[in-house]
């Protein structure tokens, strides 16, 4: 039975998990705790007693990031139209990819606490997009040419910090995925 976190611990959690998405994305994943505590208002015991391995942080923040972009799929599906949704779905994740190349190191260090992740990537990643490129496909939108999967993997490749750049690709490769009769 799972015992429910009180609301002061939660706030200092989320404080956390945000303070160290932004240290990681200025000073990399071995930033110091400190730092990382100091950011988010908590002491450093708070760290540890929260992440007592630095890969238990790396991971949180991991999974929190892909989480929230995920999230974000069926928002913009019930405020804009399928193409429309999946075009600013493909931003927003486009977006994640590039702020998340500082991980990426981490992420293939060999440490077995992130084996689960690509998994956990693929698991949240597919499915929301899924979503949205079938929605956009029901429309006559697009063609159903390639899976969620294959497009996640084409996009993690494209994208680069030059937001400007990958969403004009974005629109490339959508424009490319039209149908056409």
């Amino acid at each position: 039975m799972e015992r429910k976190v009180r609301a002061d611990a939660q706030r200092n959690l989320d404080a956390l998990l945000v303070a160290a998405r932004d240290v990681f994305a200025v000073s990399g994943v071995d930033a110091p705790v400190r730092e990382i505590a100091t950011k988010a208002g908590v002491g450093v015991g708070t760290v540890y007693r929260h992440f007592p391995q630095r890969s238990d942080l790396v991971t949180a923040v991991f999974r929190h990031e892909v989480d929230a972009c995920a999230d974000e799929a069926p928002t913009l599906s019930a405020a804009h139209e399928p193409f429309e949704a999946l075009r600013l779905w493909l931003r927003r994740f486009t977006g994640f990819v590039a702020a998340k190349r500082g991980l990426s190191a981490a992420l293939h260090s060999g440490d077995p606490a992130f084996e689960p992740l690509p998994l956990y990537f693929e698991g949240r990643f597919e499915p929301a997009l899924g979503a949205l490129l079938d929605a956009a496909v029901a429309t006559g939108e697009v063609r159903a040419a390639m899976t969620p999967i294959e497009l996640l993997h084409t996009l993690s490749r494209l994208a680069t910090p030059d937001q400007e750049y990958t969403e004009r690709v974005i629109d490339l490769l959508l424009d490319g995925l039209r149908y056409r009769p």
